[in-house]
């Protein structure tokens, strides 16, 4: 008799790349699904500025810092075919500074967009609210907000004795999300307004940030929160990498597309390589199985609350995909390619391969819920936590597919066998272990 047996996810993974239906692509009814989720989802001030940037890099590429070639600052005058896409952006900003009196109790002069207790994660709507001003938008002071939020963290919010800006208004307290928050907005803020010592200052913020939470005795994996009386985290969370890093490619694409370029050469090479350097300790910790990412890089997949984390995964492969398109690095792309394609694959029960130009819903797949939430995530508000919605997450995956279909419309450059999945090439010793678990007994 036949013994009944679970194999968990390797074994899945396994007969679906043997079938060749794992690493499909999200078609485009999916991805809408995605970006409905996350904007139902996106409430609290990163979740905000995330989508924002997310509505740009997918929908409104002539106005994203991450695509080459698009000079900055952006023209003034939304061209036609871009004002609906457009829309979603300048609304986040019109709500917000329509709403920072309330939410500010009507002070007036240095300010947070929105009150906070992190100092940082507001200035993650200010490249919204400085896009709504550069582009004429009325009925608010977006000028004036921006500024108000620009002088916050340059004279409000406390720092470190060498000039790191914290994270955090009661203390100093450096987070490893503050890279892609604020130096991202200081850059903008410097190209819209021709200040080129606002783009210094992102960059030496980053470097400040680098000095401190990079753990050379871990790969240079980046520590998650350090300094301050309480709270601090210093186990090396993924998402926390992957902020790190998206936040570089924002100023890096930021300094690249702008007037400042010629000039400011050793700081584009400083973050391409600190870019870089996270892939480097990042992807060692790929889960082979899923090709998901632990929460916790360093730490093994174990019941004592560490998970696989789908979200910090889709974020991670974004960056990838984007450093190739900005600065011609490739190195991580096969893995990237990997994680992109485990995160659209169907799920074990789906009737077929999903394609390009497929409707199908996210029920069929085995990372998006039936109502298209992404799966397995993180917590966004406790991130020692497994959670069941996370609003970044979906960012991630807007992010992710954004830009990759932006590195294949650029000629899929570097892919190097890329595209591959990890059974092929071993095909036949592939089938024959498969047959012996089969008729060893065991049944999936």
């Amino acid at each position: 008799m036949l013994r009944k047996r679970y194999f968990g996810p390797s074994l899945v993974y396994a007969i679906q790349g043997l079938m060749g239906v794992a690493g499909q692509n999200l078609t485009d009814a999916q991805v809408f699904e995605v970006s409905a989720r996350l904007a139902e989802g996106a409430k609290t001030s990163w979740e905000l500025g995330t989508r924002a940037q997310a509505i740009l890099s997918l929908n409104v590429t002539a106005y994203s810092v991450l695509s080459p070639s698009k000079p900055l600052p952006p023209s003034s005058s939304v061209p036609s075919e871009v004002s609906t896409s457009l829309e979603p952006v300048l609304e986040i900003a019109r709500t917000v500074v329509a709403g920072r009196g309330a939410s500010n109790g009507n002070i007036t002069g240095p300010q947070a967009l929105i009150r906070d207790g992190s100092a940082a994660d507001p200035a993650s709507i200010g490249v919204a609210v400085l896009l709504a001003n550069w582009t004429g938008q009325g009925g608010e002071d977006y000028a004036g907000a921006a500024k108000d939020q620009l002088d916050f963290l340059l004279l409000e919010v406390p720092r470190t004795s060498d000039g790191a800006i914290s994270h955090r208004v009661e203390q100093v307290q450096l987070w490893s999300d503050f890279v892609y928050m604020v130096p991202p907005f200081l850059a903008y803020y410097g190209v819209t307004t021709q200040n080129r010592t606002l783009l210094v200052q992102a960059h030496d913020q980053i470097k400040l940030y680098r000095s401190y939470l990079r753990d050379t005795k871990a790969n240079n994996l980046w520590k998650h929160v350090l300094l301050g009386v309480n709270g601090t985290d210093e186990g090396h969370w993924s998402t926390g990498n992957g902020w790190a890093a998206a936040g570089m490619l924002r100023v890096l694409g930021t300094i690249q597309n702008s007037q400042y370029a010629k000039t400011m050469k050793n700081e584009q090479k400083d973050l391409a390589a600190w870019i870089k350097e996270i892939h480097g300790g990042m992807y060692p910790h790929l889960d082979s199985d899923t090709n998901l990412f632990p929460n916790y890089a360093s730490r093994a997949v174990d019941a004592r609350g560490n998970f696989l984390d789908a979200s910090s995964t889709a974020l991670m492969a974004s960056t990838v995909y984007r450093l190739s398109l900005l600065w011609g690095e490739h190195s991580h792309l096969p893995m990237a390619e990997r994680s992109r394609k485990a995160l659209s694959s169907p799920s074990a029960t789906s009737t077929g391969p999903t394609n390009s130009n497929s409707n199908s819903s996210t029920a069929e797949l085995l990372h998006l819920s039936n109502a298209g939430w992404l799966t397995p995530v993180v917590n966004p508000h406790s991130y020692g936590v497994q959670g069941s919605e996370s609003p970044e997450g979906q960012a991630f995956v807007v992010e992710m597919q954004a830009a990759w279909r932006d590195w294949v419309a650029d000629g899929s450059k570097g892919a190097n066998g890329a595209g591959a999945s990890r059974w092929e090439g071993m095909g036949l010793w592939a089938w024959i272990w498969v047959g012996v678990c089969v008729f060893s007994g065991f049944i999936i």
